[in-house]
């Protein structure tokens, strides 16, 4: 019996040869949440985008963004900033059974939409043209209410972690997390993570447009998650069967 990782590999590979085969391309992209200043994680994260010459989006607390970490990404061109929220605080009701959620239903909207235009101007002060206006809600959750206003203060792009697929021009998801989070945080295993690729993978293929989303937290990972973004990087940043576009033209396409 063929041992998890390379029945990884093979499955992975098999997958991108059938869009290959038929001139086809899946669209991937990798987003990674709660960055907040410099660490060897980052380093990390970042040297495995440069070598595989893709790009990732760092989802920032912007309360907690530090000036080291804009110096950090100043001259990375695979590194792009989206905003986390304001600062990754949960306002619902852990007693009365609620998800976490910052951007929910407790807070006052007015209140909670004039932190997150501040968190807006904060990120673009810090990082200038590395800054594309897309929310990304801690905990993947947002208020429909707070979903609506969130043009109204320039964030137009919205990304959430779904297997659902929104067919708005300006929504685009994440879907393959690589960490089990429940208990002790560590990687999900080859197994897993496979079978939640054949999942997204096999969707691809009677829905080609919708980007395969990657997701990663770079300060939760341990060497088995690491494992994974070399892995997975080896072969789809790579194969004719894959392509990955701009995260800043994914979230305004033409």
């Amino acid at each position: 019996m063929a041992a998890p990782l390379e029945t990884f590999r093979t499955g992975l590979t098999a997958h991108l040869d059938w869009f290959a085969d038929r001139n086809r391309k899946v669209r991937f992209w990798w987003r990674d949440d709660d960055a907040t200043k410099p660490s060897a994680n980052l380093d990390r994260l970042l040297s495995i985008a440069k070598n595989h010459n893709v790009e990732v989006a760092l989802a920032v607390i912007p309360r907690e963004a530090t000036p080291a970490l804009a110096e950090r990404l100043a001259c990375d061109p695979h590194a792009v900033v989206l905003q986390h929220g304001w600062q990754h605080k949960n306002f619902q009701r852990k007693d009365l059974g609620e998800k976490a959620a910052e951007l929910g239903t407790r807070r006052d909207p007015e209140t909670l939409m004039a932190d997150l235009k501040a968190g807006k101007e904060r990120l673009e002060a810090l990082f200038g043209d590395q800054f594309v206006p897309v929310m990304v809600p801690p905990w993947n959750r947002i208020a429909p209410e707070i979903s609506r206003r969130l043009p109204g203060i320039g964030l137009k792009g919205l990304s959430t972690f779904t297997w659902h697929h929104f067919p708005r021009t300006h929504q685009v998801q994440a879907h393959v997390d690589m960490i089990k989070w429940k208990k002790d945080r560590r990687f999900i295993g080859w197994d897993s993570a496979m079978a939640r690729l054949d999942l997204q993978l096999c969707r691809r293929r009677t829905n080609p447009a919708e980007p395969l989303g990657i997701l990663s937290h770079h300060l939760d990972h341990d060497a088995g998650s690491f494992a994974f973004l070399e892995e997975f990087m080896v072969i789809a940043a790579h194969h004719p069967g894959a392509e990955w576009p701009g995260i800043r033209d994914l979230f305004n396409p033409g």
